[in-house]
């Protein structure tokens, strides 16, 4: 990791009489599916497909072994940095009814253990991603990692209730590492899908926090909600839905997408916009609810739209990246 993971995780490690991790006895403990529930799979699908659409949307080409190599790269980090905020969040986890029944509340897998098996798969993510692809793919992967660990879980989340607003930047990323694979270098076009991922984050988890901010205060986690009150937070998110219509519309600038996205994407974002005003007006939580779902599925189909183009032979309006 960028100046590794620190001395703090260390220190926790050793605090709990923590070594090496015992596979034989963590297994035995908790077994196969608690430890593939400490990568949050659901979450790493998403983050695993927006970075294969900058890996496929990037120019250049790349073999489809190294292509392969690089997208597991992006999942194997996206899972190790779940499982270092569960190590992390264990506390909060605990008493929020969403996350209680993960394995470390449980007491199915050993906070050590949790953490040395997010470690292990850390620096293997990065290694291989520097050795089989490129150096700038591999610090662009560390530095996807180290923000979410350090700067969103250890630093913003608890402290501020800005978290999601900054700390979104943690999966913005993986779009770009996947456009570095390809290009060994960041592009217009990576940052446009970096931007369109970064100001979908915050209505998103507002549109969760709106409906489950009594979890939230339960745990001291100072969401938006929690600390403004749920009409400035309502506010906030159709004010960020305003936004995201034109950064939506990024990727046909800067030449990665072309005309059959940019109507697909305003169309999208039109009824983004509608669910966001919705939740402002009717101040429900089944309101939020439709959004946080919608949100999700919004997402999905801006990149696989942008795919779909491209694989259609559809060309970008300009060349984003030399």
């Amino acid at each position: 990791m960028a100046e590794g993971l620190g001395e703090g995780i260390l220190d926790g490690v050793a605090a709990r009489g923590g070594g090496a991790i015992n596979v034989g006895r963590a297994v035995a403990a908790g077994g196969v599916r608690d430890f593939v529930a400490l990568l949050k799979p659901r979450v790493m699908s998403l983050v695993v497909f927006t970075g294969f659409a900058g890996l496929y949307l990037a120019p250049g080409t790349i073999h489809p072994v190294l292509a392969a190599v690089a997208v597991l790269c992006i999942a194997v980090g996206a899972g190790a940095s779940g499982a270092i905020n569960m190590w992390y969040d264990r506390d909060i986890d605990a008493v929020m009814s969403r996350t209680r029944t993960r394995p470390l509340p449980r007491g199915t897998i050993l906070p050590e253990d949790a953490l040395a098996f997010g470690i292990v798969l850390a620096l293997l993510s990065v290694m291989v991603m520097g050795v089989a692809i490129n150096l700038t793919a591999a610090a662009l992967l560390a530095l996807t990692i180290a923000f979410y660990v350090f700067v969103y879980t250890m630093w913003l989340k608890r402290r501020t209730a800005q978290n999601i607003v900054i700390g979104g930047a943690a999966g913005a990323f993986p779009p770009m590492v996947g456009w570095a694979a390809v290009t060994g270098d960041v592009g217009l076009g990576g940052i446009a899908l970096f931007a369109l991922i970064f100001m979908w984050t915050p209505p998103h988890f507002w549109a969760l926090s709106l409906y489950r901010q009594g979890d939230y205060a339960r745990a001291g986690v100072p969401m938006l909600p929690v600390v403004a009150g749920a009409a400035v937070t309502r506010r906030h998110v159709a004010g960020y839905a305003a936004l995201l219509v034109p950064v939506s519309m990024l990727p046909t600038a800067a030449g990665v997408a072309g005309w059959s996205y940019l109507g697909v994407a305003a169309a999208l974002s039109a009824l983004f916009l509608l669910a966001a005003v919705d939740v402002w007006r009717r101040a429900t939580d089944a309101a939020a609810r439709r959004l946080f779902r919608y949100s999700i599925a919004y997402l999905f189909l801006l990149f696989a739209a942008m795919i779909a183009e491209r694989a259609a032979g559809l060309s970008p309006l300009a060349v984003a990246s030399p």
